[in-house]
């Protein structure tokens, strides 16, 4: 590509230009001249090593970084799955006590309260449970004012404390009344959503007499008359129907039998594939193109 890019060639125009497509499709040789091909599972890199780099001394820094983790689950007996998909939590065993050792500096250390900071020590209210006191504030004895102010609250005289819900019977062998009885008795309550009928023909609800050999007014029958439809009320029309003798012969025109065609959709098979993608028009070939197109294809000078 750089003999290519150095001289000037000129442009040939062939079938629209593609002998300059065809030059600039080739392949770099320059590239992978020199290349070795690359076998995937053995131990060699992908880029050589230099013997500089083979053969450098690791720093300090570099050897404390390239030592592994350590493990911390080596002393908790749990599996593999315990956390994965589609298992439940199980109840950790508690390992051995000799795989256990005596907790290091650092974690009794750590293990120690924080202490609270002296300006916060200062600022913080007087309810806090942990406010220092003072040796005199010990020593200190209390007024008689104090020592009643000091006394808890006492009960009303008139206080009398909640009732005990299992009373007790003073008389074993009372009889209760009648009285007691009846009321000591469930509520009855009467089915009301039904009547009873002596015979299945009978109504539901019954209708008197009277109400029976009544007559109903003018105005109780034209209540009672059923709700007219409207004069241009049009009925629905059915799901079949027959066809006229007109319909039967008539001829249609271009344009119904145009429409009448079904909607032609590419195939499934072409629907991701377009075979026809790279195939190049009529028109395309027998095009002439203008010198803007011909000063724009010129290669770049480098």
């Amino acid at each position: 590509m750089s003999e290519l890019a150095g001289r000037q060639r000129p442009l040939v125009l062939v079938a629209g230009g593609r002998c300059w497509i065809r030059e600039l499709a080739e392949p770099k040789t320059a590239a992978c001249a020199n290349a070795h091909r690359l076998v995937w599972g053995n131990q060699e890199t992908i880029w050589t090593l230099s013997r500089g780099a083979a053969t450098a001394q690791p720093s300090p820094r570099i050897v404390a970084l390239a030592k592994p983790k350590k493990d911390f689950s080596r002393n908790q007996c749990r599996p593999l799955f315990l956390y994965s998909c589609g298992r439940e939590s199980t109840i950790w065993e508690r390992p051995l006590l000799v795989n256990f050792g005596l907790p290091s500096d650092r974690l009794l250390k750590l293990a120690e309260p924080k202490k609270c900071h002296p300006a916060y020590l200062q600022q913080r209210l007087r309810q806090s449970s942990g406010w220092p006191v003072s040796p005199a504030a010990m020593n200190y004895k209390a007024t008689p004012w104090i020592q009643k102010l000091a006394q808890p609250k006492m009960l009303h005289p008139e206080f009398q404390p909640a009732r005990e819900v299992p009373t007790q019977v003073t008389n074993v062998l009372a009889r209760s009344s009648s009285r007691l009885q009846c009321l000591a008795g469930p509520r009855v309550v009467k089915a009301s959503s039904f009547y009873e009928n002596i015979y299945p023909e009978a109504v539901i609800r019954p209708v008197s007499k009277f109400a029976q050999e009544a007559t109903a007014s003018p105005r109780t029958l034209e209540l009672a008359m059923a709700k007219r439809l409207h004069p241009d009320f049009v009925p629905m029309r059915g799901a079949e129907w027959p066809v006229t003798q007109a319909a039967k012969q008539a001829v249609a025109t271009p344009r119904l039998v145009e429409l009448a065609q079904p909607c032609k959709r590419p195939p499934m098979s072409f629907a991701q594939f377009n075979p026809d993608a790279f195939t190049v028009k009529e028109t395309a070939k027998r095009a002439i193109c203008s010198p803007r197109i011909k000063e724009l294809a010129q290669p770049i000078k480098r």
